[in-house]
């Protein structure tokens, strides 16, 4: 047929081509969240935690090495549907329990519905954390088509259930969207059933769109179990350390797991136009047998123990000459919806002002940062203000520095208040042993020159400090407290609903 270019019809055309070009041009997105997994809890940080198929992933693309999440599980997975701080959310207390009446704040715009904007079908498998008392809190009325996993903190690993009224019953949490689905995938251990359901997810895709599937592991989070034949595989190099015997074997699923998931997207021919990220959600937790190892701190705290994560980036669409590297810029949890939406070929108009900033050529191209900044948390409920301090707060310091709070800018990175577990920890493996070192209410570090965090240079460098206090104090103008609720344990009792957790207002 032939078309004359000054034809409304020929034009209209050519537009529907370039337009259906571009829609097969957004690459497919795949995150992957591991909980709780510690520095020194991936193969390539030189871990006797065996991590082949994560090891050959981060080699054939960016290993980020400084990179960071926050101190524990719900505010990271905030910020990462958000892209905007914790304390902008009032999700910077602790993590959301069981009964709790509240959730990621329902005016936020989240990031699987950015990249529907933009055609993506969008899928989560996993674990949510994010809240569940009403069902527009869920996965999949926040943006996910399809959501398949669990609600709370903490589940058996094969029963699919949380204990409640004082460990007499067990509930389940498990659900295919709205649908309770425990009974059906009882004794499935649940580091393989998550793979196998994203293995099913990407099988089905319809290729004509592009793919955001959320992978997100229970694993490694407690409680501390796995089938016998992966914690066996260190019967020797841990038999005396029964924690991190069990948690090495919860790893080592959860990266044969992983392996098994971008098996299938080579298979079904996705891989070539796919981006996967992989990334803790914090630090790990040192009593379950993580290793944050040689770093100071463990879960909650805010050194760098508990919010510098492993993670990588690997893809296809990645410049040849950063594949393979370690790159070494500062990025954040928060980077990755800006990130991904700029992939998507999306805006970030509609959002709230975003604390994220978008990455992607940081990380494709090698070049510098586009972030100067990372407020780790200002969280003005956990204070000191009931202890003895030597250094109380004054009107002529520009923060409060009872206040639990830590700033990144730069290479200088301070602390106020309560930090969290200040200790560094030697996995068994390296001959076990525990250091302390005091620490005044104020600290100060040069992360790159001291990734330990071992020099506090607060006394001999306080321009550094007045600094960064100003910034922390501008940043607090902005914190929003989180609600004063109370679990209210009648309404949300699963004996109310044939004992599954459900929502319940």
């Amino acid at each position: 047929m032939y078309w004359d270019s000054m034809s409304p019809f020929f034009w209209f055309s050519l537009l529907s081509l370039c337009s259906s070009c571009f829609a097969k041009s957004k690459p497919n997105i795949i995150f992957i969240l591991a909980d709780d997994l510690g520095w020194n809890d991936v193969g390539y940080h030189d871990s006797v935690i065996q991590t082949p198929n994560i090891d050959r992933l981060a080699a054939e693309g960016v290993k980020l090495e400084n990179y960071y999440v926050t101190p524990i599980c719900t505010p990271t997975r905030s910020v990462l549907m958000t892209g905007r701080y914790q304390f902008h959310l009032g999700m910077q207390h602790h993590v959301l329990v069981a009964q709790e009446p509240r959730c990621l704040p329902l005016d936020e715009v989240t990031l699987p519905q950015k990249l529907k904007e933009s055609g993506y079908a969008t899928h989560m498998v996993g674990k949510w954390h994010l809240g569940f008392c009403k069902w527009d809190c869920v996965p999949n009325h926040r943006g996910f088509d399809t959501f398949f996993g669990f609600y709370l903190a903490v589940s058996d690993y094969f029963t699919h259930t949380r204990q409640c009224h004082g460990h007499k019953f067990a509930a389940w949490d498990l659900r295919y969207n709205d649908e309770p689905v425990g009974p059906k995938y009882e004794n499935q251990y649940s580091t393989m059933l998550y793979a196998k359901k994203a293995q099913e997810v990407i099988r089905g895709h319809n290729s004509d769109r592009p793919l955001f599937l959320y992978l997100s592991f229970q694993a490694v989070h407690a409680p501390l179990q796995v089938p016998e034949q992966y914690s066996n595989l260190y019967a020797d190099k841990l038999k005396s350390d029964e924690e991190r015997r069990i948690y090495a074997g919860m790893t080592t699923c959860m990266d044969e797991a992983i392996g098994n998931v971008t098996r299938t997207l080579k298979e079904t021919g996705l891989w070539n136009n796919s981006v996967i990220v992989f990334s803790t959600d914090n630090g790990g937790s040192r009593i379950y047998g993580a290793s944050n190892w040689p770093l100071r701190g463990q879960k909650g705290a805010l050194y760098e123990g508990g919010v510098r994560g492993p993670g990588f980036v690997t893809s296809p669409l990645l410049n040849p000459s950063v594949r393979g590297t370690a790159n070494r810029e500062l990025l954040y949890v928060g980077d990755w919806l800006p990130t991904f939406v700029h992939l998507a070929g999306g805006t970030t108009e509609g959002t709230k002002p975003l604390d994220g900033v978008n990455q992607w050529e940081t990380i494709s191209q090698g070049t510098k940062s586009a972030r100067k900044e990372i407020v780790h948390n200002i969280d003005p409920l956990r204070d000191l203000t009931r202890r003895p301090i030597d250094e109380p707060y004054t009107e002529d310091v520009p923060f409060d520095v009872r206040v639990a709070a830590s700033i990144r800018v730069g290479h200088w990175k301070l602390l106020t208040g309560q930090k969290g577990d200040h200790r560094w920890t030697t996995p068994s493996d390296k001959g076990y042993k525990e250091e302390e070192s005091e620490h005044g209410i104020v600290v100060l570090f040069h992360i790159m020159a001291d990734p330990e965090e071992r020099n506090d240079l607060s006394t001999c460098r306080p321009d550094i400090v007045n600094r960064l206090l100003t910034r922390l104090s501008f940043h607090n103008k902005m914190v929003v407290l989180p609600e004063e609720v109370f679990s209210n344990r009648h309404q949300a009792d699963p004996l109310n609903f044939n004992m599954s957790w459900t929502p319940w207002l």
